[in-house]
């Protein structure tokens, strides 16, 4: 399915990014042309208690909310650690660095190239999506979730 070797780059800031920062951070991101697929990473923020003693009732965590990414509201599920990016080609990466400088001004982060996505279909993207599914969404899903992976198709 994907080809072509895109490059690949991982912005890690040196904490936890609150909801409300992921948000600008990712309208950011979504306004540079030449990004084909971005992942958030980080802690899950579940629902319910998954263990202990008040396993199956709610969690009321501040940073489990729905944020507005470009025309799409997106419910977080994890607390933003990471943000993982695959490019057109290497003068984008660039672009994003800048960005970064500038959005980056109270703390620090890393920006790091190298391979951070499946690029090839694995047997649970088979499962997930079919042997024809859609090569942006190769390597984005998640074994133990019972739902897909959020697609944000930008504007051409």
């Amino acid at each position: 399915m994907t080809q072509a070797a895109f490059p690949q780059v991982r912005i890690v800031p040196m904490r936890m990014l609150k909801p409300e920062t992921a948000e600008r951070l990712l309208n950011t991101l979504t306004g540079i042309t030449g990004i084909r697929r971005m992942i958030i990473h980080g802690p899950g923020l579940p629902a319910t208690v998954p263990y202990g003693p008040a396993r199956g009732s709610p969690n009321p965590h501040s940073d489990r909310r729905a944020i507005q990414i470009g025309d799409a509201e997106v419910a977080l599920r994890v607390q933003v650690g990471e943000v993982i990016l695959e490019v057109e080609d290497a003068p984008v990466i660039e672009e994003i660095r800048s960005h970064c400088d500038d959005f980056f001004t109270e703390f620090s982060y890393q920006l790091q190239e190298g391979r951070f996505m499946k690029t090839a279909p694995t047997l649970v993207d088979y499962a997930k999506f079919g042997p024809d599914a859609d090569e942006t969404i190769i390597g984005l899903a998640d074994p133990r979730s019972g739902e897909g992976p959020v697609v944000i198709r930008a504007p051409r």
